[in-house]
């Protein structure tokens, strides 16, 4: 608009002006030349219009297209994690957009290869990091590498522009790459050989002083104790003598010496990996494999402790109520309580019954307060250990089962004489699973409750006891002899036995009547049970005396057979003379 006045105003003023005729045609042609100007400032008016116009409408347009895309980052940023960038645990920085074809994965990739890389690398001094302007990109480089490339989208995500957010960028890495070269560089490598030369020749002489004093001080702390301590006894028993209470001794300082030498190894072995970091990391992997199982139990040990507390109540509750049963037990066994229908023996077995119910009762009650109770490791081995009992313990249970079952039938007691099968002897022992019998000849010999309860057994003490034992014996004798006279030479023998009653009196019976004799047995009654077998010999040793002395024959029909004038089969002493 300024362009036009001044060519309007020039104009007028030339044509005011009085001019000759050659002025005249020389002002024609500056006026044509005035116009043309005037023409092509006009058409520059024009075209810069519409330049003008086109711009407002990109600008409005980019800006559109911005204030999308930064709603659209605003709509992702919630929902989108973002590729971070970590160094040695720490995070960095995180990006969210593509560079062209490579994803923020691929990006981050690249720029942590770059940083390891001139961070631990093995020089004295580390490069700087600087920001490289372009049109579209900021790039962050050091040296001659190219870490991180920061786009618009990198810095919409951010809310800040591409400039400010590379060099926010810069300036962390520019940190992280010095902090890597101070822990990774070749001065801290020398450094980490010297620690680890320290920490050998510490180690050595630590276990060169420690040995030293090893041999030097067990022996005499040895002769030290000798001289002090005492055998140690319980009760008659001698639990250590003075060469197991030196050996003892010599074995404990070893055990202390390898415990010190270990506890040397476990502060010097961390250390010496501790020297670099590359073997930082192992070196607590092998400090946590010595401590945290240490720790884990040590945990485990304070989180049981309210549980053992509970388990200890129980247990001594538990026990005391055993020892009242086991009082009472005492007395019912002594006599002292009666309890109508309810024997003396019985109290023992009752007691071992009742016992194992109360005891089995207990174990119901600690087993959930047990570490691991619940775990399926737990219980899987607690079924195989108890499907493992079932099938080797069936044997044992219906043992068991029968020593239980002759308690209360009470079949015979301890100090008993019984019969089982062809042996004879006194009861010794009863438990639950064997019954012991000492025969005459002072054989113990054990025989199973579950054969006991299925095989008939008598019992000699109870019935001499209750009705008294008949003892008998048979012999034979011709027909010749009168039986009257036969009867009471054997009455006489069976009253002169001792261990014979006379009342019930004794009785004879004839048992058979065969081709050559007649059969007689004496029958007598008596209560020792216990010395049944000398009664026997002795019945038998007054019959043989009885018929000698009054001239009775005891034959057999092969003897009588073949007589032929044979003598009497008598002692010539013991043959009767009339």
């Amino acid at each position: 608009m300024k362009h036009r006045l001044t060519l309007l105003f020039t104009l007028c003023f030339l044509l005011l002006l009085p001019s000759a005729a050659q002025e005249r045609a020389d002002s024609d042609s500056i006026i044509k030349d005035l116009q043309s100007q005037l023409h092509e400032h006009q058409l520059r008016e024009i075209m810069m219009r519409e330049q003008l116009s086109r711009t407002d409408a990109n600008n409005r347009r980019d800006s559109l297209q911005l204030a999308r895309r930064k709603a659209s980052i605003d709509s992702l940023r919630s929902i989108t994690a973002g590729a971070p960038l970590v160094i040695d645990g720490d995070t960095l920085l995180k990006l969210y957009a593509r560079k062209g074809g490579m994803t923020p994965d691929l990006r981050i990739e690249s720029a942590e290869k770059i940083i390891n890389e001139r961070g631990k690398s093995l020089t004295f001094f580390s490069d700087s990091c600087y920001v490289f302007e372009g049109e579209y990109f900021s790039d962050i480089m050091i040296g001659e590498d190219v870490i991180l490339s920061i786009s618009l989208e990198d810095a919409l995500w951010e809310n800040t522009t591409r400039q400010e957010l590379a060099n926010k960028y810069c300036k962390i890495i520019e940190a992280k790459v010095k902090e890597l070269h101070a822990d990774y560089g070749l001065q801290q490598k020398i450094l980490g050989i010297l620690f680890i030369v320290l920490i050998l020749a510490g180690q050595w002489f630590a276990y060169r002083l420690t040995k030293w004093l090893y041999m030097r001080w067990r022996l005499r702390l040895t002769r030290l104790l000798l001289k002090k301590a005492k055998p140690i006894s319980i009760k008659d028993y001698e639990f250590l003598n003075m060469h197991q209470i030196g050996v003892a001794s010599l074995v404990t300082f070893r055990i202390i010496f390898i415990f010190i030498i270990i506890l040397q190894l476990l502060v010097s072995i961390p250390l010496l990996f501790s020297a670099f970091p590359e073997t930082k990391d192992f070196a607590y992997t092998i400090y946590g494999y010595i401590v945290d199982p240490i720790k884990d139990i040590f945990d485990a040990i304070v989180g049981f402790l309210p549980n053992l507390i509970k388990i200890i109540i129980i247990v001594v509750c538990f026990h005391y109520l055993v020892k009242g049963i086991k009082y009472f037990t005492n007395e019912i066994a002594a006599g002292k309580l009666k309890i109508n229908g309810f024997y003396a023996d019985w109290a023992h077995p009752t007691f071992v019954i009742v016992r194992v119910l109360c005891y089995s009762f207990m174990f119901v009650m600690i087993w959930p307060l047990l570490p691991s109770s619940n775990s399926e490791v737990f219980q899987g081995v607690s079924v195989f250990i108890g499907i493992i009992v079932s099938l080797g313990s069936s044997s044992i249970i219906g043992n068991v089962m029968a020593g239980m079952v002759m308690t209360y039938m009470r079949p015979f007691r301890i100090g008993d004489f019984i019969k089982y099968g062809d042996t004879e002897g006194f009861v010794i022992e009863k438990t639950v699973l064997v019954t012991r019998i000492r025969t005459r000849k002072n054989d113990v010999i054990t025989i199973p409750n579950s054969n006991l309860l299925t095989s008939q057994t008598s019992n000699y003490t109870v019935a001499a006891h209750d009705y008294g034992i008949i003892v008998h014996t048979k012999v034979t004798i011709g027909y010749d002899m009168n039986w009257q006279f036969i009867r009471q030479l054997l009455i006489e023998a069976a009253e002169a036995t001792h261990g014979i009653v006379h009342n019930p009196k004794p009785f004879v019976v004839i048992t058979a009547l065969d081709d050559f004799y007649v059969e007689y047995e004496i029958n007598a009654y008596t209560h020792k049970a216990e010395t049944l077998s000398i009664v026997y010999s002795e019945l038998r040793q007054n019959i043989l005396d009885k018929f000698h002395t009054s001239g009775v024959e005891i034959m057999s029909p092969h003897i009588y057979a073949h007589r032929n004038d044979l003598e009497l089969q008598i002692p010539k002493d013991q043959q009767h003379t009339e």
